[in-house]
């Protein structure tokens, strides 16, 4: 079978397409890459998906035969906490077996550079390329050999946080890891650093079903933790992180999920505030007040496809040319990460910003973002839709016709991105995006306006467009 790579590594199904026999396959390619470039070494990792321990084992031993030396991680690990590993350890990459935010069934290989962060697209190619042309080894098999990082780690997040902020605060914080990799990584980092909230776990036992729902922090896999705060008032607030820790998500007092644009708002906010400098990098899917915030900030804004990877070469650049050194990255899925780290998302130190922000302002972040949207003069509404289409689905008849349109809903055309997918800026400041997945069999439509009833409008009449393209759709 074919193996593709998406936006951020390969992912199949369990035992359909991702199979002993295909993780080896892309081990045995991936070590053949390094090997090209003169690597000797690489770190793997996994998370609490199905499976996960006994996969990453499987990698870990064929990236052993293709002669690199091997670092297997003793127990399951964030997926920053990995890529932080590749770099602490001197590695010259990094493999995390996860699927992420994909659904329980899914698993998949994420490549990770020397650099601590996503692959980037030459690296994925050299990969496809020795997937494609494989070429035999009969070198010295390399060492496996296990390794911890959780203390390295957490004194790596120590650099990046205003200690002495964040342990004024007395609130509530409720962490949600959806059974994930963050399991009890949060309320560890707490103990270590003599934090002294209110920190309280939910979800906290990892599990490859993710408590029914998909590990992604959006609100309809968020039920149980809004509910639990629809009774709480003021700073008190819930950090979600994804499947593999990597992405994150909030809700705040009175049970109100805080989207992923609004937590790249407060964290540019304030690492600005706290003396941070350098581009704000956005994936094209992103929210305009992160435009906005950054002109009024006066910052230099980078917009890159969708994708990590994109953000990555931004702060791979950044460390070659102070010119163009990166404060913060970050895309619509709750994937953010800052120049100062390592250039790869992080859900728990972003998780810990948030905190951080809420206690250097005495504001909870409903209100800190009221004062952006005040600030910048745009009110900001968000919705998705995720449509799953049938096989016959062409996404470039798709394309074609969104370029062609004049108006949604009312909303007359004004311009159009195509960086990725096509994007139509709308009149007054909407937004209307179309792209396919580059991780599931889907094509997603994102919206944005300044009220919650263009939203809805603006969203149901381009689902409607999309769907009447949909041949396997019934009549």
């Amino acid at each position: 079978m074919p193996i593709t790579f998406g936006t951020d590594g390969w992912r199949d199904i369990i035992a359909e397409d991702f199979t002993y026999e295909n993780v080896r396959r892309v081990a045995r390619a991936h070590a053949q890459a390094l090997r090209a470039v003169g690597g000797t070494s690489v770190v793997v990792g996994f998370d609490t998906r199905f499976q996960g321990a006994n996969f990453a084992r499987v990698a870990a031993e064929a990236l052993a035969e293709g002669g690199l030396d091997v670092l297997l991680a003793d127990e399951f690990l964030p997926t920053p906490a990995l890529s932080f590993a590749v770099v602490h350890c001197g590695a010259a990459g990094g493999v995390m077996i996860t699927a992420s935010h994909n659904p329980p069934l899914y698993s998949g290989y994420k490549i990770k550079g020397a650099y601590g962060g996503s692959a980037t697209p030459s690296l994925v190619k050299a990969v496809e390329r020795a997937l494609a042309q494989p070429e035999a080894y009969h070198g010295p098999r390399g060492r496996v050999q296990p390794f911890g990082i959780r203390e390295a780690y957490y004194a790596q997040l120590d650099r990046q946080l205003d200690l002495n902020t964040l342990r004024t605060y007395r609130g509530l914080v409720i962490h949600d890891p959806m059974g994930g990799a963050g399991c009890g990584w949060l309320s560890g980092y707490a103990q270590h650093a003599g934090l002294r909230f209110d920190l309280r776990e939910l979800h906290g036992q990892p599990g490859p079903m993710f408590y029914g729902v998909n590990p992604e922090p959006i609100p309809q896999n968020l039920g149980e933790l809004i509910t639990v705060l629809k009774g709480e008032t003021g700073t008190a607030l819930g950090v979600v992180t994804d499947g593999d820790a990597d992405r994150v998500g909030a809700v705040t007092a009175g049970g109100r999920f805080f989207n992923s644009h609004q937590i790249f708002a407060v964290l540019l906010r304030h690492l600005h505030a706290r003396g941070g400098r350098g581009r704000v990098v956005k994936t094209v899917s992103g929210s305009r007040v992160i435009e906005l915030l950054a002109a009024q900030l006066g910052l230099d804004l980078l917009e890159t496809p969708v994708g990590f990877k994109y953000i990555t070469d931004a702060f791979l650049e950044g460390q070659q040319d102070a010119g163009r050194a990166v404060l913060i990255g970050g895309e619509e899925s709750g994937g953010i990460g800052l120049g100062s780290h390592i250039p790869e998302r992080d859900g728990l130190l972003n998780s810990l910003l948030l905190v951080e922000a809420v206690a250097a302002s005495g504001k909870s972040l409903d209100e800190l973002f009221a004062e952006i949207e005040a600030e910048v003069g745009f009110r900001h509404h968000y919705d998705r839709n995720d449509l799953h289409l049938g096989p016959g689905f062409d996404q470039r008849v798709l394309l074609r016709e969104a370029q062609a349109y004049t108006e949604i809903a009312g909303h007359a055309v004004k311009s159009v991105k195509t960086i990725d997918g096509v994007k139509l800026l709308l009149a007054g400041g909407a937004s209307a995006m179309f792209r396919a997945s580059g991780t599931e069999p889907l094509v997603r439509v994102y919206v944005e306006a300044q009220s919650p009833e263009d939203v809805r409008a603006i969203l149901q009449e381009a689902t409607r467009r999309v769907l009447a393209l949909d041949t396997d759709q019934p009549a």
